[in-house]
């Protein structure tokens, strides 16, 4: 059985990644998703898998900000990365990003954890992987996703303008070559989880990233999140 519904692109994504989506290891994994869902629960709901390509079209993008893992506890992950619904609870790296935020530029922490505010100004915030079953990290790593992903790295690194890459952790740092750093500006940093937030903090990546914005001729993000 396969998902189908679930794995339409956005309409500004369509003509750079649907080449992409024809390509066997996707259908593949379309098929291990749609598995998955039958025998399984699996985040973010159907409907969510592509929320940051839908938040942020392919032509606005001006940050990419790279995760890993979609959070696997319940009704948290909807397809953002560091990013949870409204009314749950603000995950401890998404706490630290918001202690940071209020170091680095005097912003302070919102009551809750969307991003979608972020998303809709031009960041990208992309998973390395999109989908997980329910309470087991990671059970989707190696199925397909982080070739997708990186096509979406590389599409967005391949347009004629520039953005900036932002890579916390060793993880997403992996990602480096995928990205012209002649032409594009790259943010990287620690990780903002517990494991590494004495490195995190302090880090300043908010003030780098309006930088690198502004060195690319581009206006800074507004990084306040309505209440």
């Amino acid at each position: 059985m396969s998902s189908v519904n679930e794995f339409v692109l956005p309409e500004s994504w369509r003509g750079v990644l649907a080449e992409e989506t024809e390509k066997p290891y996707f259908q593949e994994l379309a098929g291990f998703v749609a598995q998955q869902r039958a025998e399984h629960q699996v985040f973010p709901p159907v409907g969510q898998v592509f929320s940051a390509l839908e938040h942020t079209p392919y032509d606005r993008v001006k940050v990419l900000l790279l995760g890993q893992d979609p959070y696997h506890d319940d009704n948290q992950a909807h397809g953002m990365c560091f990013s949870v619904k409204r009314g749950v609870k603000i995950p401890p790296s998404l706490r630290n990003v918001y202690k940071e935020l209020d170091a680095d530029l005097g912003i302070p922490a919102p009551a809750h954890g969307n991003l979608e505010a972020w998303a809709d100004q031009g960041v990208l915030l992309l998973n390395a992987v999109l989908t997980v079953r329910a309470h087991e990290a990671n059970s989707h790593k190696g199925k397909g996703w982080e070739q997708f992903t990186d096509a979406v790295i590389r599409a967005v690194n391949d347009r004629a303008e520039p953005a900036v890459f932002v890579l916390w952790g060793n993880y997403a740092k992996k990602k480096l070559p995928l990205i012209d750093t002649d032409r594009h500006v790259v943010v990287q940093g620690a990780h903002p989880s517990p494991l590494s937030a004495k490195l995190f903090l302090g880090s300043r990546p908010f003030s780098q990233i309006d930088k690198g914005l502004a060195d690319l001729g581009l206006a800074p993000i507004d990084w306040r999140l309505p209440a």
